[in-house]
């Protein structure tokens, strides 16, 4: 499938409510850097950085294909991996973000640009460009293994990785509980709430203090 916008119409909340697991899901460390960001979706191209080197990220943005998100596993969060040149490339060669388990720099060029860019924080030293790591591998982004394919959606909810081979079951579960709490109001759901609370605390015991 080569359109994956439909995968960017859901928030991360929509996966997990579509029963994603929890390994699927990076965890809090790494969020949006600049207020706002827009919702990101679309393949994933993993790239895994030695510590204190961003040759890799670099040599990536020129290979990943336009619409993938850049996906890193960095070695450490000492050095940055990128600055505001390497997201203005990546942004005219039409990657759709950058998600790195590592720190940037340069934050203000890429607000100003409107890069979507998810990482740990920001650090102005920049890494070096002498070491080898890998390309469009399987690596660890935010403790989810990420491969090549790999469907990553990124939002101010958090970050979901759903596996290629499930992406459409994954999605047609998210659409239809979506398409149910649109098509229930409030009332009707504080309805259903409160009966299901109640008969969950009466199956553990639980007893109201008497007045």
């Amino acid at each position: 499938m080569n359109d994956h916008s439909k995968f960017a119409a859901l928030s991360p909340t929509a996966y997990a409510d579509a029963q994603l697991g929890r390994s699927q899901f990076m965890d809090m460390g790494i969020h949006e850097l600049w207020p706002h960001t827009p919702r990101i979706a679309g393949p994933a191209y993993p790239v895994k950085c030695p510590p204190g080197d961003n040759l890799m990220l670099h040599a990536a943005i020129y290979r990943a294909a336009p619409g993938s998100i850049i996906v890193v596993q960095a070695g450490d969060v000492d050095y940055a991996l990128s600055g505001g040149n390497v997201c203005a490339i990546a942004q005219q060669r039409g990657i759709a973000g950058f998600v790195i388990d590592g720190v940037i720099r340069d934050v203000a060029e890429v607000r100003a640009a409107q890069f979507p860019v998810f990482a740990r924080g920001v650090v102005p030293i920049p890494g070096q460009k002498q070491a080898l790591g890998t390309l469009n591998q399987p690596i660890c982004c935010g403790g989810v293994t990420v491969h090549p394919g790999d469907i990553v959606v990124a939002d101010e909810e958090g970050i979901a990785v759903i596996p290629a081979a499930q992406q459409e079951a994954i999605w047609a579960k998210a659409q239809q509980r979506t398409e149910q709490d649109a098509a229930r109001s409030l009332k009707d759901w504080e309805t259903n709430h409160r009966a299901k609370i109640a008969g969950l605390l009466q199956n553990l015991g639980f007893e109201d203090e008497e007045a």
